[in-house]
């Protein structure tokens, strides 16, 4: 969707199949990451999870958007992938349907946030699983971390928006 205003404007297939418009989230500080169940990082599902534990009731959403597209470490279908992340790290933020980040069939929303915030020396691609965006409340991106960076080191970050 070329031409977009904010993250508002789009919508995504939620894990249980449901078509969702983050216009849902209007007015929340957002973190969307792309995320994956057989990755070295996967044990970041419980940083974000005390995130959105931490920061839910003040107007803060995690939002995760499973991709199969680094290492193919997320193969499972969406109900897996619910399982996992539900029975393994007990995540009760938002989590979307599995989607390619990068690339000609890229999801219109990873294609708007990678040409709002770049990514250093790959440009615009998402390096890996984990990449994160911090969104203002007005759906404007505001910050693009690395896969390498923990929640809990945007933690005083998310604060400071608050």
């Amino acid at each position: 969707m070329n031409g977009a205003a904010n993250i508002y404007d789009f919508t995504a297939r939620d894990i249980d199949g449901k078509e969702r418009s983050l216009s849902e989230y209007r007015g929340k500080l957002l973190l969307i990451v792309n995320t994956a169940s057989q990755c070295g990082f996967t044990y970041q599902y419980k940083g974000l999870e005390e995130l959105h534990r931490k920061y839910a009731a003040q107007g803060v959403e995690v939002l995760g958007f499973p991709s199969n597209q680094f290492g193919k470490q997320e193969p499972g279908d969406e109900n897996e992938i619910k399982n996992f992340c539900s029975l393994t790290y007990d995540v009760t933020f938002p989590m979307f349907a599995k989607i390619d980040v990068n690339g000609p069939q890229a999801h219109p929303l990873y294609d708007y946030l990678t040409r709002e915030k770049g990514g250093g020396l790959l440009g615009r691609k998402i390096k890996w699983n984990f990449t994160k965006f911090l969104i203002g409340r007005d759906g404007k991106v505001i910050g693009r971390y690395a896969p390498t960076a923990k929640p809990e080191e945007l933690d005083a970050v998310i604060a400071r928006k608050l």
